[in-house]
């Protein structure tokens, strides 16, 4: 077997580095959704990421179209979070093995299912407008998922670094929507409110997921376009 010529291999620090920022840009997308947006003292009171796109229905403001507010923009940092699974779970360099490979696309399955509403039968989905969006999205990742192999062989790194910048962006759209909707839920609950821990975690792994897929993006161009 020949070893590639070194002129084209990426030094180990630009090869490790911008996974790290992704692996943990990732985890802490994941500790986001999942975790409280707005806290309670009575647990019952709080409300989960994982829970706003079915909350906000029933909020008047929302319902009214007193605040503008699409329920599917708070399926957004879930959604970067299955893409950014598969694009790691696909990445080129470093070389993974196969198993932390399969953990990491495996993982997106249950992400992607968690959009699935409270109470829910598959005539339900099909037959209701309101649950289509989430179908499809669901059924996306599951296709993304299926199709990785196709993935890690025909995607260079530096689009895949694209992509993550990409979905940084994406999973922003769902903060401002959530801070429109504080007024309203301060007079829900009677006094003022503040984003939660997990407002913060999601903001904070969203810029994560910026900065390493940049440096993913420069550094495998670089290396890409570098001759002999």
């Amino acid at each position: 077997m020949t070893t590639p010529p070194m002129s084209h291999r990426l030094p180990d620090r630009q090869v490790i580095l911008p996974v790290v920022i992704l692996a943990f840009g990732l985890l802490l997308l994941a500790l986001g959704y999942w975790g409280r947006w707005l806290s309670h003292p009575v647990a019952a009171l709080n409300i989960l990421g994982v829970d706003l796109a079915e909350y906000v229905k029933f909020v008047v403001e929302v319902r009214s179209g007193q605040i503008p507010i699409v329920r599917e923009v708070f399926f957004a940092p879930v959604l970067a979070f299955c893409a950014g699974l598969i694009l790691l779970g696909t990445i080129r360099q470093p070389k993974l093995p196969w198993w932390l490979r399969t953990i990491v696309l495996a993982l997106a399955v249950p992400a992607a299912l968690s959009m699935l509403p409270p109470a829910w039968t598959p005539a339900l989905l099909l037959r209701t407008p309101e649950f289509r969006d989430q179908v499809i999205y669901i059924g996306l990742i599951l296709l993304a998922v299926a199709l990785s192999p196709l993935l890690l062989r025909f995607v260079p790194d530096w689009l895949r670094g694209l992509g993550f910048a990409l979905l940084a962006g994406f999973g922003y759209q769902a903060l401002p929507a959530y801070r429109s909707l504080l007024p309203a839920l301060s007079s829900l609950y009677a006094k003022a409110v503040s984003p939660g821990p997990g407002y913060y975690f999601t903001a904070v792994g969203l810029a994560f997921l910026l900065i390493g897929g940049v440096y993913l993006a420069i550094s495998s161009w670089r290396a890409r376009n570098r001759h002999p």
